[in-house]
């Protein structure tokens, strides 16, 4: 089973960190930050550092794994304080690719009405943030009961 993972990344300024999406022909949707897991990242930490490198030459602190969505594939959400980042600077493969569109940095405020304001996917993780804007941190560390395969 292909394993990805996703970011929750915190700004100093206590807003959510998202790319907004934009394809032709579709309306704009926002993600989280991550991708998919690679052979060479010894944990599921070190391929979220990975990806935030690559998506927005950014360096975060990891705090806890918030939630883990099961499906096509396994994605595993984790909950970060991201400190510095600058998207001029990012090297994924996806940004040489135009035919997938544009990928935009977006600070989002962490409120309902924040995350109210954006198509956020997937729902789980919306839905989620929608519950607990004001209390992610309060969460349990799912790590901590989890064991990631």
């Amino acid at each position: 089973m292909r394993e990805r993972v996703r970011g929750v990344l915190i700004t100093p300024a206590g807003r959510l960190l998202t790319i907004k999406r934009l394809r032709p022909g579709a309306a704009p949707y926002w993600v989280l930050p991550g991708g998919g897991v690679e052979d060479a990242d010894a944990t599921l930490e070190a391929a979220l550092h990975r990806e935030i490198h690559e998506e927005l030459a950014g360096a975060a602190t990891i705090c806890s794994l918030l939630h883990v969505i099961e499906g096509d594939d396994r994605q595993y959400v984790f909950l970060a304080h991201i400190h510095t980042w600058d998207p001029a600077r990012r090297s994924g493969p996806e940004f040489t690719d135009p035919a997938r569109g544009d990928y935009v940095t977006e600070e989002v405020p962490l409120t309902v009405a924040g995350l109210a304001g954006i198509t956020l996917v997937p729902a789980s993780v919306a839905r989620l943030l929608a519950d607990h804007a004001g209390t992610l941190f309060e969460l349990p560390d799912l790590r901590a009961v989890r064991q990631p395969a």
